[in-house]
């Protein structure tokens, strides 16, 4: 189940890498990549996983205008190395950009490649749940009109739709490319 939710992703950014500029511009709107302190307990409950992880996400070009943003698509994932939980996602962001600061959030379905569902063992944490509420924050500065630089919070849980529902919470960096 991990391999497979990886190399999903790794194949998804691929195949988005490689299409001519032309086709990026009509359909992807900006890749995004950053690295992330994992299972910090921020709304979480308590830290059993460590390490950092990796976060990849597309953001699509179909947009809905409100509240003065926009919502769009966006398809990502979070990679744990060292067998600690990662998961995929598919979110609908909304998003509000000034002409030097950002901020978005979303929320969207996940799954998750933990061990473990229902019993929290020694370096592992059980969410209750395979397919998991993905709930990200995004502040960030535009660097140039291509490139921004934010910081990331990530939140997922079953929302309390089984047990145990502890969470799990990733904070860190990302960098981002529009086309």
């Amino acid at each position: 189940m991990r391999f497979s939710c990886v190399a999903a992703l790794a194949v998804l950014l691929a195949l988005t890498a490689s299409l001519p500029a032309s086709a990026q511009s009509s359909f992807v709107y900006e890749l995004r990549g950053g690295v992330l302190a994992h299972d910090v307990p921020i709304v979480a409950g308590g830290k059993w996983e460590s390490g950092i992880s990796f976060n990849g996400e597309v953001a699509f070009t179909p947009n809905i205008p409100l509240f003065g943003g926009v919502i769009r698509p966006a398809l990502g994932g979070t990679f744990t190395p060292n067998m600690q939980t990662s998961w995929a996602y598919v979110d609908a962001r909304w998003e509000y950009a000034g002409p030097l600061f950002f901020f978005a959030i979303g929320v969207g379905p996940s799954i998750h490649t933990g061990d473990d569902l229902y019993t929290s063992s020694s370096g592992h944490k059980a969410l209750g749940s395979r397919v998991l509420f993905h709930i990200p924050l995004e502040v960030g500065i535009q660097v140039t009109p291509d490139n921004r630089v934010a910081f990331y919070y990530e939140h997922a849980s079953n929302g309390f739709t089984a047990y145990p529902n502890p969470g799990m919470d990733n904070l860190g960096i990302r960098l981002a490319h529009r086309f």
